[in-house]
């Protein structure tokens, strides 16, 4: 993935891009619900990308893209200034950036059991039993 977002900032900076950034995003969810002591809804989703944001000629564009490859992420990033160069023409003011060392940082939400790993069936019994004891209040 690192060579992806090198891939994308070189060809930012080579459409003219006076900054650009790159965000790898890899999202895993579940969704389960219960109603009335039935399964409600039972969805999995996982989406990798990457969203590469930019400055030229004064203004922001950004664009992002799930097709992992070089020529994939070039495209995306190529977009990205594409989009910014667009959004110039009606800009108020240059947008004007601190001056700041480059950043490389990894972030992951911490958690001491992958619920992944537990099973589907053992999420929806405990789900369901919750459920069952919410339902005998009787309201």
């Amino acid at each position: 993935m690192y060579d992806l977002a090198v891939a994308a900032l070189d060809t930012a900076k080579l459409r003219g891009a006076a900054y650009a950034d790159v965000r790898a995003m890899h999202l895993r969810q579940r969704d389960l619900t219960t109603k009335s002591g039935e399964v409600g809804t039972l969805a999995e989703s996982e989406s990798i990308g990457l969203g590469i944001r930019v400055l030229a000629n004064g203004a922001w564009g950004f664009a992002s893209t799930d097709q992992l490859t070089r020529e994939g992420v070039s495209a995306c990033a190529a977009r990205a200034v594409a989009i910014a160069k667009a959004s110039a023409l009606a800009k108020r003011g240059e947008v004007v950036l601190a001056p700041e060392e480059p950043y490389i940082d990894s972030w992951q939400s911490p958690c001491r059991k992958d619920p992944f790993e537990i099973p589907l069936e053992t999420q929806l019994a405990l789900l369901l039993a919750a459920d069952a004891e919410m339902r005998r209040v009787k309201v």
